[in-house]
């Protein structure tokens, strides 16, 4: 049974200070989906068939589902596969990992002592990136090994020592292995940076530098980003020589996620509504977004007592807890995930019908990566944000 929730308990878990701002300001958070015209498609000039790939990575991608190019696969593979240094700018959810992973996979392929470094923020993109990987590299017998904290280093170390073609890892790991000389980056002709926005905006940018101050001047540079600032430009700068920039940056929000606000005046009442919408019937598979782990973790825990299928996703968790909770979400043994920002980028998720901001973003360029878990695929999607 689900338990009345107006306990005292619960007022000092959740939410924030009220804001003081005119509720204007919230239309920022408003907007309505709109379909693609079907003749504002894009039209791919490629297809997968046509790139200078392997016969078996083509059946790779065939097996994968894939079809036609996404515009940044369309425009950037063959820049890759040329042997040229990419700027890629493009927003989150446009295919950006095979963009990178079909040429890399397929030059690895055609000389076995290339090795490639693919640096992300986070643990759950490094994990997603893994398993794209494996799947487009089946019969290939290409080694990779995932470096991130809060699993096995010693493991990390053993599959090191063994032929590895790809490492795929977080800055902090990648760090402490280098240090540790257990991971040499000038072994690496390949470097592929990839959600660099994210990586500044969490502070990774001195760790960021520092991996590349460790790369070979003689190498092919990749870097992926859905916005440049000044110091992102700076990383471009050194980081690549005379790259090809391509961007297929669209609308700073997805078209096809309708946009709304839920306005509250108290903790208590954000609960209430909040359980009120999740006990509908279109409310089937929704990730919430809180601003700490704390707020993150009580509201997962909450839920629970509710009766809802709920896991949680934040930085004091545990790799295997995370990994659970976001294989169990992906399987639809969830209706509900909480999740710090951590899960806001990289994550490839089907089927999302919600989004809910329980506390607003700090900036609106979170926000953007947060909707963009839901609407995806061509399938309407809708974002819900609580505002005081």
């Amino acid at each position: 049974m689900r338990r009345n929730f107006s306990q005292r308990r619960n007022r000092r878990w959740f939410g924030s200070r009220v804001s003081s701002r005119p509720a204007s300001s919230a239309s920022r958070y408003v907007k309505k989906a709109e379909s693609q015209a079907p003749e504002d498609a894009y039209a791919a000039v490629n297809q997968f068939s046509d790139f200078a790939i392997a016969e078996q990575i083509k059946k790779n991608i065939a097996k994968r589902g894939y079809t036609t190019p996404t515009p940044i696969q369309d425009q950037i593979i063959p820049h890759i596969l040329e042997g040229r240094d990419v700027v890629g700018i493009a927003n989150t959810g446009t295919g950006k990992t095979a963009a990178f992973l079909i040429p890399l996979l397929n030059k690895i392929l055609t000389d076995r002592t290339q090795k490639a470094l693919i640096v992300v923020p986070t643990r759950e993109l490094a994990m997603q990136i893994e398993d794209e990987m494996r799947a487009f590299s089946e019969f290939l017998n290409i080694g990779c090994v995932l470096c991130i904290g809060g699993a096995s280093i010693n493991r990390q170390i053993s599959a090191l020592r063994s032929q590895t073609n790809i490492v795929i890892g977080t800055p902090g790991r990648l760090i402490d292995l280098t240090r540790r000389r257990l991971l040499n980056l000038n072994l690496f002709q390949n470097i592929i940076l990839d959600e660099v926005d994210r990586m500044v905006d969490i502070g990774f940018i001195k760790d960021v530098k520092y991996l590349i101050s460790l790369l070979p001047d003689n190498r092919q540079s990749l870097f992926f980003s859905a916005t440049v600032s000044g110091e992102i430009q700076g990383i471009i700068n050194s980081f690549s020589r005379e790259p090809v920039i391509v961007s297929v940056k669209t609308a700073e929000t997805a078209q096809n996620v309708e946009q709304d606000v839920i306005f509250v005046t108290s903790k208590e009442e954000k609960l209430t509504k909040l359980n009120n919408m999740l006990h509908q019937e279109e409310f089937k598979k929704v990730i919430i977004f809180g601003r700490t782990k704390w707020t993150v973790e009580r509201l997962a825990r909450t839920l629970q007592d509710f009766g809802f299928q709920v896991e949680s996703i934040h930085g004091n968790k545990t790799q295997s807890q995370r990994l659970r909770a976001l294989s169990m979400f992906k399987q639809d043994r969830l209706q509900v995930l909480v999740a710090t920002d951590i899960a806001a980028r990289g994550l490839d998720i089907d089927n999302i019908t919600h989004v809910i901001n329980f506390d607003e973003p700090t900036n609106y360029t979170d926000y953007v990566h947060r909707i963009g878990r839901t609407g995806r695929a061509n399938k309407t999607g809708k974002a819900l944000t609580f505002v005081s």
